[in-house]
Formats: C-alpha cells, sequence, structure tokens
C-alpha cells in the first residue's frame, strides 16, 4: 500500500531536523575538540643519536613554540619506534598535532632510517609529526644550496640544471646532503675527497638507492687535483671541517669556468680564501666568481629550521620532514632575501 503522503512528509520533515540537529551536535563536539587541542602543550621529543641533545636545537624548538622539550640520548634505530609509539598513545588522537619528533645527531643515513621508522611506527588515528636534521646538517644544506641556486640564477640566469657542481668535504653531513639536493636540482654532482674515495662509496650508493641521483667520486687531496675540480666545475660548494682551508685565491683565479663559490665555514680561516662571512653575491677580488658566505648562509638556514619547527605544531595531516623539504623553504627564503 503506497504510504500516505502526509506521513511521508512527517517523516522526512523528522528525518531533515534529525540530520540538521546531528550536523550541530557534530559542530559542536568538533569546536570543543578544536578548542582543546589548540590548549594542548606542544611537545617535542628530541631523539638524539649522541650521549647529549644539541643546545642549539633544543632552543630553536622553544622559540618556535614547543612548551615542552624532552631530549633521549643515544638513541638507536631500533629505538625510534618505541619512542614514538609511546608519544602517540599516550596522548588523544587530536593531539598528534601538537605532538612531535626531532632527529639529531651526526649521521645523515641514521637519520634518514629514523625518519622512516618513526613514520612507519604510526598508527592512524595516533599520529605525530617529525623533521630530521641531524647536527642541524640539512637545514644549512639546504640554505647553502638554495643561496647558491640564487646567486647563480642571478648572474647566469640559469637554474643548476645541468651545472657541474662539486662538493668538498662531502663526506660530512652537510656536504653529502647538500650534494644530493643539488644532483636534485639536475646538476652534475662531483663529491670531493681527500682521504681516498672509499669513504665516498656508501654515500654514492646510498644516494642512488634513496634518491635516484648520480654523484660522481673524485680524489681531492692534492693542490693538482684541486686545481683540476675547479677549473672544470661551475659552482664549488665548500663544507669541509671548520677552520681548514680548502682552496686558495690562486686556484679560484685559475678556472675560467667557475661563477659562484659558497663556504659554510664561519672559523677562520675560510674553507675558500676571499669569502667573507655575509657575502650573498659579492665578487671575489680579481675575479668574476659570486661569493656566498657562512653567514648569509646560516641566517636561511636559522629561518629554514624555525619554520619547519613551527609547520609541525598543529599540522592538520602529520608531517615527515628530511632535506629535500628543508630544501623547499629555503629556496623560498633565498628567493626573498635576494629582492
Amino acid at each position: 500500500m503506497p504510504m500516505d503522503e502526509s506521513l511521508r512528509i512527517k517523516i522526512d520533515t523528522e528525518d531533515r531536523l534529525f540530520d540538521l540537529e546531528s550536523e550541530s551536535i557534530g559542530t559542536e563536539k568538533s569546536a570543543k575538540q578544536n578548542k582543546r587541542t589548540k590548549k594542548a602543550t606542544p611537545i617535542l621529543h628530541f631523539l638524539s643519536t649522541q650521549s647529549f641533545a644539541s643546545p642549539f636545537d633544543v632552543n630553536m624548538a622553544v622559540d618556535a613554540g614547543f612548551t615542552v622539550v624532552v631530549p633521549h640520548t643515544n638513541v638507536g634505530l631500533e629505538h625510534t619506534r618505541g619512542l614514538v609509539q609511546d608519544a602517540i598513545f599516550s596522548r588523544p588522537p587530536e593531539f598528534g598535532s601538537r605532538t612531535a619528533v626531532f632527529i639529531g645527531g651526526k649521521d645523515a643515513l641514521l637519520a634518514l632510517d629514523m625518519l622512516e621508522a618513526a613514520k612507519s611506527a604510526l598508527v592512524p588515528p595516533f599520529t605525530l609529526s617529525a623533521l630530521a636534521d641531524p647536527g642541524g646538517s640539512f637545514t644549512t644544506a639546504a640554505a647553502m644550496v638554495a643561496c647558491v641556486e640564487e646567486v647563480y640564477r642571478n648572474k647566469t640566469a640559469k637554474s643548476l640544471k645541468g651545472a657541474t657542481v662539486a662538493v668538498f668535504g662531502a663526506t660530512g653531513v652537510v656536504g653529502f646532503a647538500a650534494a644530493v639536493i643539488a644532483a636534485l636540482q639536475g646538476a652534475k654532482v662531483e663529491v670531493v675527497s681527500h682521504m681516498g674515495l672509499a669513504p665516498l662509496r656508501p654515500l654514492v650508493r646510498a644516494a642512488k638507492e634513496r634518491f635516484g641521483v648520480n654523484l660522481v667520486p673524485v680524489l681531492g687531496g692534492r693542490d693538482a687535483d684541486k686545481a683540476k675540480i675547479v677549473a672544470r666545475a661551475d659552482v664549488v660548494l665548500c663544507a669541509a671541517a671548520a677552520g681548514i682551508r680548502v682552496l686558495t685565491a690562486k686556484q679560484l683565479r685559475a678556472s675560467k669556468r667557475l661563477k659562484v663559490v659558497a663556504d659554510v665555514n664561519a672559523v677562520p680561516p675560510s674553507g675558500i680564501e676571499g669569502v667573507e662571512l655575509f657575502d650573498f653575491g659579492r665578487e671575489l677580488e680579481k675575479t668574476a666568481i659570486a661569493s656566498v658566505g657562512p653567514l648569509a648562509i646560516g641566517d636561511i638556514k636559522y629561518k629554514t629550521q624555525a619554520a619547519l619547527l613551527r609547520r609541525m605544531i598543529g599540522a592538520k595531516a602529520p608531517l615527515m620532514l628530511d632535506f629535500t623539504h628543508a630544501f623547499e623553504m629555503a629556496r623560498r627564503l633565498a628567493w626573498q632575501k635576494a629582492r
């Protein structure tokens, strides 16, 4: 028997009222939940593979807005999953946006492995965000390449795609990350070692396997080797240990191809002779080579790390941030600096 029209209208009306009431309750609940989440304490768990947590990174995290920063030292890859799950299961799911992990230490590949372990440890809806920046190296490398890219573009009207980039100090975390970032932009990257090729081989293999880029290992221990490297490079990045002179002004002037050099070493003597602390495109004396100095890089590094830390607080979806994300941020900041 067909439904009485008045009954159908009555049922439809009640259904619509119920839907509206449910929507109102859901909206009210969501608003209360959001308000509760915003009041939740922002907590950062600092996973350091060393016996200490870097005061620099702790200060950065607090200034970025984390109210509580908890150092966990001597952390290995095998500890990461348990620590992350302790952090997510101890808070309501909506507090995941106020919970984060910072991965420090001095090992680039281990930091990336720990970041992947942190990601795989999440159990939605229980989540958190994580940033890998061992020793500040990923944000430093990102800032160096971003500054160089901007100066190189202003000088040549070209991107780094197809440019030959030589990285001195490539066995360190900053040098390795900078080499991969430059290669991801399409540069032909030579990674230079003064200790033989053996220390470079695992890094070259990791770059290929993890990021699909080719790094060319070359020897640079002798002055003759350095001269050849500089002669065929468009860009030189120096990420060697502090206080060590790697390249001389004479070696730079002998190159007819070199366009930009960058040095992250702020401790005298500079890694590249003639580079000054705040250089951001200044031409070196008696050359047409543009220079990028350590404090110009440091300015972008600081702003990049601060921005990434702030992004994790209140993120709507969990963020897993490495040096590729750092470069995206540094690139915008370097562009602004050049304007």
